[in-house]
């Protein structure tokens, strides 16, 4: 994958806390409480990878931090602002720092691509010239900038997930959340899309958090980095002022049953966690 050059900038977190923090987070639904008293923190430029069963919770703390859903008990911080207690009205202020791309893609099948990328900003009344070059930019930086008059329909599936990732970006946040970006497809377009991830983290900060079944898309995220001079995926962490960080997060039964480096995760012994290494 050669990128296209691009001028997409994030707007990034300025103070030194946490840009994305959980503190004892509790949800439920119907008496059955399925988070239970989670506690976490990302900071600026650090990903955080979610592992889990089905039902463990990873996408209920995707929706959290977005402020799609409230929590029962517990707070949630996104840039130092609490949303767990914040009034509709100013959530949307914050969810336009907040890039989300769904499992599926989520794309309105009656609208373009163009359109569809563009949703976010005719909603907040951008001007239409604006606009038009914002929707070409983030298409040029997921090497789709001749699909913009496309209905999803005529898409592969990898197309689909590269336009969901347009779409996020479209309002240039410094925080996305993926929730398995890789779902679904072969390994070759798996790549494509955490190559773009890498971009993504290495050359505009952006802090994440990514659900995903595939500890292989976890373990790329730590171990290679996207370098901008050559416009390659390199392994390696890049320069220590540039490191990034990349952590895994692994739910069970509500709670975090484990936290740590890629590399403490591949050497336990722990009988759960190895399930995620076979």
């Amino acid at each position: 994958m050669q990128p296209s050059s691009t001028s997409l900038t994030a707007t990034l977190p300025v103070s030194n806390q946490p840009a994305i923090e959980f503190q004892e987070v509790r949800l439920g639904f119907a008496g059955h409480e399925i988070l239970r008293g989670v506690t976490f923190s990302a900071q600026e430029r650090e990903t955080i990878i979610l592992l889990g069963e089905t039902g463990s919770g990873k996408t209920l703390l995707l929706k959290l931090a977005a402020g799609l859903l409230r929590p029962d008990d517990g707070r949630i911080f996104i840039l130092g602002k609490d949303v767990s207690a914040m009034h509709e009205r100013d959530l949307l202020e914050v969810r336009r720092k907040i890039g989300f791309v769904f499992q599926e893609g989520a794309l309105f099948d009656s609208l373009t691509v163009g359109e569809n990328v563009a949703y976010r900003l005719h909603e907040d009344r951008v001007p239409e010239e604006e606009i038009d070059s914002r929707v070409q930019e983030v298409l040029r930086f997921v090497e789709l900038p001749h699909t913009s008059e496309m209905l999803p329909s005529e898409l592969s599936g990898g197309m689909r997930r590269r336009v969901s990732i347009a779409r996020a970006l479209i309002t240039r946040p410094p925080i996305v959340l993926y929730d398995s970006p890789t779902a679904g497809l072969d390994p070759i377009t798996s790549q494509t899309i955490i190559s773009l991830i890498l971009r993504l983290r290495d050359v505009y900060g952006v802090t994440a958090l990514m659900a995903t079944h595939r500890l292989q898309d976890g373990f790329g995220l730590a171990h290679y980095h996207f370098d901008p001079q050559s416009k390659r995926v390199l392994r390696g962490a890049g320069t220590e002022a540039a490191r990034p960080v990349t952590h895994f997060l692994v739910l069970r039964d509500g709670r975090i049953y484990f936290e740590g480096t890629p590399e403490e995760l591949m050497h336990s012994k722990d009988p759960y966690l190895q399930r995620f290494l076979i």
